[in-house]
């Protein structure tokens, strides 16, 4: 069957899985893997095992012979791996090819994951994410309280969840609109410009997170041009907003703030009761500067000429450099100091820090479920053939129009489905055989990162349940949301296409 009648198939199985059968999206990425794996050809499968041979022999022999080996015995060598590779792989079952791919995407991803959402949650209760909103909006000023509540939603999305940032953020939004006695559209709506595109685009929240891994991208390069990208769309949703706030009044109503009490208590507190700004910016920040050190120092080694020494000082800190500046032990010193800081806390003991992790671990566990499934989809879609079919219609026609043909679909499945992580995760397995041949990309692959993340974000509307999450706790109608949310995600979203454009034109990185 050909490789483009079972990606549709597949992605018609995910959309119908998650709308008709409301299928959880764990499930109907599993199904849909089953059925890409069970339709794939033979001759399909032995492609991708040759080439998959190839490149796991290149990992371990080199592309070449050495200076000890001659090329009819690399040759022969080569010969003989791929031979047993190829006699291996046919042995594996449409299952177990999707529960390779299943497992090898949770090794990737699966610790980062983990450790963000204890991250998030510790940052949550110990105050952490309060002091940061504060402090942002106590520096700023009450008039520049727009930029302020973008700002943190931005930073604050990075680590934790958007709908638990907007939890947080919507009660000090509601005593700001007291306070000033307007602009409740402008701060809703600023609150949702900066979190919402953090959470498409910036590592470790796992949309980003999966398609810098499927595409083969560094977590920093996906984290700086995720911030760059994301801030020009915050703008631009941040200047709708304000537009928007001036055509139309959102009164303060009653709302579904039942889960709210304890975030309620948390924002009432005094400022000596909170962490302080530089402990509270410590979990967001030191992650970032270890893996950006690590990545320094790769850079540093690699750009030495044949025959030069590095200073010794380098490599005398190299050890500790590359092993602290490891993704998952960054992640992890993170989660340390979140839980060190909430454990420093009055009134918490133990047993209550016990009782959060849990509770942050069950529920970055669904999402870890839902993204390994996604890899094992991607599996199943890329032994399917296609990487010969984007080749074929890449090269030189892999210029800025697939950017945009990759936005467009992104958009297409989040809209049909609502989930911007699902449609993210879907997409990224399309691409991902053009992402990973860098000759077929006039730019570097995190354009093609970017473009698919951006495309999540279009169009919030009711079949986003962070749509319903926004408009139930703000107290806005849907006709509301549908005036201001709904646009504002166009208008970000393209903004941001546009941004990777002009970037991928200017600054292609190859």
């Amino acid at each position: 069957m050909s490789p483009i009648i079972i990606l549709v198939i597949s992605i018609v199985l995910v959309v119908v899985g998650i709308l008709v059968c409301k299928l959880h999206a764990f499930l109907a990425l599993l199904l849909a893997a089953l059925v890409a794996a069970f339709l794939t050809s033979e001759s399909a499968l032995e492609t991708y095992a040759i080439d998959d041979g190839e490149q796991s022999f290149i990992k371990l022999f080199g592309d070449g012979p050495d200076a000890d080996t001659t090329l009819e015995e690399y040759d022969r060598t080569k010969s003989a791996y791929l031979a047993k590779y190829l006699k291996q792989f046919k042995k594996k079952s449409a299952m177990l090819r999707v529960a390779e791919g299943f497992g090898s995407t949770c090794g990737k991803i699966g610790i980062l994951i983990a450790m963000a959402s204890i991250i998030g949650k510790c940052m949550l209760d110990s105050g952490s994410a309060d002091r940061i909103v504060r402090t942002v909006l106590k520096r700023l000023g009450q008039k520049n309280a727009g930029v302020a509540f973008m700002g943190s939603g931005f930073l604050l999305s990075i680590p934790v969840f958007f709908d638990t940032v907007f939890y947080l953020m919507i009660p000090l939004a509601k005593a700001t609109r007291i306070r000033v006695g307007k602009n409740y559209v402008l701060y809703i709506m600023a609150i949702v410009a900066g979190g919402s595109m953090a959470h498409s685009l910036v590592p470790p929240t796992p949309g980003p997170l999966i398609v810098a891994e499927e595409f083969n991208v560094s977590l920093i390069s996906m984290i700086l041009a995720g911030c760059c990208v994301g801030l020009c769309s915050s703008v631009a949703g941040l200047t709708f907003a304000a537009w928007r706030n001036k055509t139309m009044e959102i009164p303060l109503r009653d709302s579904a703030d039942a889960k709210l009490e304890d975030l309620e208590a948390q924002t009432q507190k005094a400022d000596n009761e909170l962490p302080s700004f530089f402990v509270s910016l410590l979990p967001i920040i030191l992650p970032v500067l270890l893996i950006a050190a690590a990545t320094a120092t790769d850079t540093y080694y690699k750009n030495l000429d044949e025959g030069q020494q590095a200073a010794q000082w380098i490599d005398s800190i190299k050890p500790t450099v590359k092993t602290l500046g490891d993704k998952n032990i960054a992640l992890i010193l993170a989660g340390a100091i979140a839980m060190a800081t909430l454990l420093s806390r009055p009134g918490i003991d133990r047993r209550k820090m016990a009782t959060a992790i849990g509770g942050a671990l069950a529920s970055g566990g669904i999402i870890i479920l839902i993204t390994s499934a996604g890899g094992g989809f991607g599996s199943a879609i890329r032994q399917s053939g296609i990487k010969e079919v984007v080749a074929g219609s890449g090269g030189d026609a892999a210029t800025l129009g697939t950017l945009i043909m990759a936005f467009c679909l992104t958009t297409l499945i989040r809209t049909a489905q609502g989930s911007s992580t699902v449609a993210m995760i879907t997409v990224a397995s399309i691409f991902a055989p053009l992402a990973l041949q860098p000759d077929l990309l006039p730019y570097h692959p995190v354009y093609l990162a970017l473009a698919v993340g951006c495309g999540s974000k279009p169009v919030a509307w009711m079949a986003d349940s962070g749509f319903w999450v926004i408009c139930k706790m703000s107290g806005m109608t849907e006709a509301e949301g549908l005036r201001t949310i709904t646009p504002m995600s166009i208008v970000m979203g393209t903004v941001g296409l546009v941004a990777t454009l002009i970037g991928a034109t200017l600054f292609p990185l190859v």
